[in-house]
């Protein structure tokens, strides 16, 4: 019998919605399958991607002391040490040609020694001390100015000039006496840092203590705490070191000779007036 166009339409009808009927069951139960799997419960959410980090900023460079335009020590607020201890053994090595340079250096008019007055009076102090225990102080440089570094640094990039490392760099190739040893900025420069060793009284005068190396000798050796040096040397060391630091003075231990008083009154500003 052939079927109506009103009941073809009404199978339509109802075969739509059956099939709607069956997407909505398939689906609730994906939905509920998924809930009850195991393997959903424990697999956690995807996770949400991070915001991207600002990168860390680069280390701050090291900042070059001011250079004050202080003319002379008295500007700078320095004395002359002589001032508080008039008879202290003096060998300002820079003055003259007996140093690792092997001329004087520029800025050095005279063998003059300035340090901040603080700094001045707790040398004294230091210098009274030792000469209650037959000691004293030979002074080898104070105050550098800011020329006579970069005098330093031009003389260690020269290749060419060598007459002095026999005595004062032997084991080092004369490139790498920049850094460690010769930098392009000193505390020397600021009045609060001196380089000096110890003097023993001997019959009538005084002489210098075995240290295990001279003055500005660039090696290892002369390290403050060097295993090389011998068990004698070592305590003359510790002697001068006691002694220095009682009075505020810090050792810079690559160096036996170098000390810096702390805290320095001007550490943030050099000076370059001329040694006299």
């Amino acid at each position: 019998m052939p079927i109506s166009v009103t009941t073809m339409k009404t199978w339509r009808s109802r075969a739509s919605a059956i099939a709607v009927e069956a997407c909505a069951l398939l689906v609730l139960i994906g939905c509920v399958a998924a809930v009850r799997s195991p393997q959903a419960q424990s697999e956690p959410a995807p996770a949400r991607a991070e915001p991207a980090r600002a990168a860390a900023p680069a280390p701050l460079a090291a900042v070059a002391p001011t250079i004050s335009t202080a003319q002379d020590a008295a500007a700078a607020g320095m004395v002359e040490i002589r001032s508080r201890v008039p008879d202290i053994d003096l060998e300002i090595r820079y003055a003259g040609d007996d140093n690792f340079v092997g001329r004087p250096v520029a800025g050095y008019l005279g063998a003059g020694c300035y340090l901040h007055k603080t700094v001045a009076e707790a040398l004294a102090r230091v210098e009274r001390e030792l000469r209650a225990q037959g000691l004293r102080l030979r002074i080898y440089d104070c105050y550098r100015p800011v020329r006579a570094v970069r005098d330093f640094v031009a003389w260690a990039a020269d290749p060419d000039d060598q007459k002095t490392k026999p005595r004062y760099y032997p084991g080092l190739d004369k490139s790498r006496l920049l850094g460690d040893y010769i930098s392009p900025t000193s505390g020397h420069s600021r009045g609060a840092t001196l380089d000096l060793t110890l003097l023993e009284r001997r019959g009538e005068g005084y002489a210098p203590l075995d240290m295990g190396t001279g003055f500005d000798f660039f090696d290892e050796l002369a390290h403050t705490d060097s295993p090389r040096a011998s068990l004698a040397q070592r305590g003359h060391r510790e002697r001068l070191r006691a002694a220095m630091q009682r009075e505020g003075f810090e050792n810079y231990p690559l160096e036996w000779w170098h000390y810096t008083f702390k805290p320095e009154p001007t550490p943030g500003v050099a000076f370059d007036f001329p040694v006299k």
